[in-house]
């Protein structure tokens, strides 16, 4: 487990921080930059949390748990040995298995869904544009160094699983009407 004995070290004043290792990296590089992303998903994440039900909030809380696993992943050097946090296939095939219960119920679509609805759709749906941003970031970084390839289908995943959660706590869908306004 993670030990934080103290918040602040001042390591940070210049502009660089620490990941795995005690390597310091400039804190505008693609792996911060993905890192942040991911961080930033499980914060917004963390405020949806209090509007679901209870079956909704639980499947959040895992990705929630995943998300620090895929942060952890993306801090350490895919060479290195004997690291325990690395994303695991069984992690995307679970968010899979919930998108199938959940989609099983819906409608099919007829056309693209304009975002909002409901507060809460509406909210989720702004966690799934958060989620293709850190994927956009995260392949930025696979482009540079090699990462666990797993970490990108997950994330993939994650913003098909957020679009069906938000149909799903939608009362009224408003699909899009191409040329509507012409």
């Amino acid at each position: 487990m993670v030990k934080l004995d103290k918040i602040y070290t001042r390591g940070g004043d210049t502009g660089y921080t620490s990941i795995i290792d005690n390597k310091r990296v400039k804190k505008s590089s693609y792996i911060i930059e993905a890192i942040g992303s991911i961080d930033e998903l499980n914060a917004f994440l963390g405020f949806i949390v209090s509007y679901l039900k209870p079956s909704q909030r639980n499947i959040i809380l895992n990705i929630q748990n995943d998300l620090f696993d895929i942060g952890a992943d993306l801090a350490t050097p895919l060479n290195k040995k004997g690291i325990s946090v690395r994303l695991r296939k069984n992690q995307t095939i679970y968010l899979e298995k919930e998108i199938d219960k959940i989609n099983s119920k819906l409608k099919p679509l007829t056309s693209f869904i304009l975002p909002g609805g409901t507060k809460i759709s509406g909210l989720l749906h702004l966690a799934r544009t958060i989620s293709r941003r850190c994927e956009i970031s995260i392949v930025k970084l696979s482009e540079k160094k090699k990462i666990n390839i797993e970490i990108l289908k997950y994330v993939n995943r994650l913003s098909d699983f957020l679009f069906v959660l938000a149909r799903q706590t939608n009362k009224k869908e408003v699909l899009w009407v191409p040329l509507k306004n012409r």
